[in-house]
């Protein structure tokens, strides 16, 4: 369901890579090269690559996560190192929301200090740490995001199982992820679209072509919407749903904590 293959040992574990099947071992490390390659650019080619709809998916995230505006409150945004997410949050929030940043490449995680500046001083950190072992705290947070993420994670049930082990009972998982378009039509223009214009622009404005053909591959390997609220219920999380967004393009995937 994960893209993950275990076999009798380690060694003979297998992960998707886009397209290519990688030992599970070698995948972190190439998942990092790509994004320590398209780091700079990535916030503009997001923009480019969606029309900028991906700020309007991201208000939608946003809008169902709710950050209290009168009390402390304590937010993880995980592989979120520009701070997109983290910033929208604490706007959303009231003076006593924090945000913790968390991303395995300090490359994302230096343009998020950077874009931050002193402007939230106090109230956001951007820690170096990995989805599947978060050096964080059981029962901390109030709430917990994961936008275009988890799908480059190796083991996506292992993150699963570590982002409920952080939430405080009562906390939210929220993941906004691509998905599968469910009109025939717009599939067709999304697929021609994915495979032969990303890659071009990726080429053309972050000069790195390999790595966009790499994340085109990695949204058609993701399990269907259906699939992955199974993966996170099996994580222990309740009351799953999902919503699809711009005929499926995307999904944002919700979760609750109880005990």
């Amino acid at each position: 369901m994960s893209g993950t293959d275990i076999g009798a040992g380690d060694s003979e574990a297998t992960a998707d890579f886009g397209y290519e099947r990688v030992r599970l071992s070698d995948k972190q490390a190439k998942v990092d090269d790509v994004f320590r390659s398209v780091a700079r650019r990535y916030d503009l080619m997001n923009d480019l690559m969606s029309g900028g709809l991906h700020r309007v998916w991201k208000s939608h995230l946003i809008s169902m996560l709710r950050p209290s505006r009168t009390r402390p409150y304590q937010h993880l945004d995980v592989a979120g190192g520009t701070g997109d997410i983290a910033f929208r949050t604490l706007e959303a929030g009231g003076p006593e929301t924090h945000v913790t940043v968390l991303d395995i490449n300090e490359a994302m995680l230096r343009v998020g200090a950077e874009r931050a500046g002193h402007k939230y001083d106090g109230r956001i950190d951007f820690v170096t740490g990995n989805a599947e072992t978060l050096p964080l705290p059981s029962n901390h947070f109030d709430s917990y995001t994961i936008a275009f993420g988890i799908r480059n994670v190796p083991r996506i049930d292992v993150a699963l199982r570590e982002a409920h082990r952080v939430l405080k009972p009562g906390g939210r998982f929220l993941c906004l992820e691509f998905s599968r378009v469910d009109l025939p039509v717009l599939e067709k223009i999304y697929d021609a679209y994915s495979f032969h214009v990303i890659p071009r622009i990726g080429e053309r404005v972050a000069g790195d072509r390999e790595s966009y053909q790499y994340l085109v591959e990695s949204i058609r390997k993701f399990p269907s919407p259906d699939s992955f609220a199974r993966m996170i219920e099996t994580a222990g999380f309740s009351h799953v749903s999902h919503r699809r967004l711009s005929g499926g393009i995307v999904a944002i995937h919700s979760g609750w904590k109880i005990s």
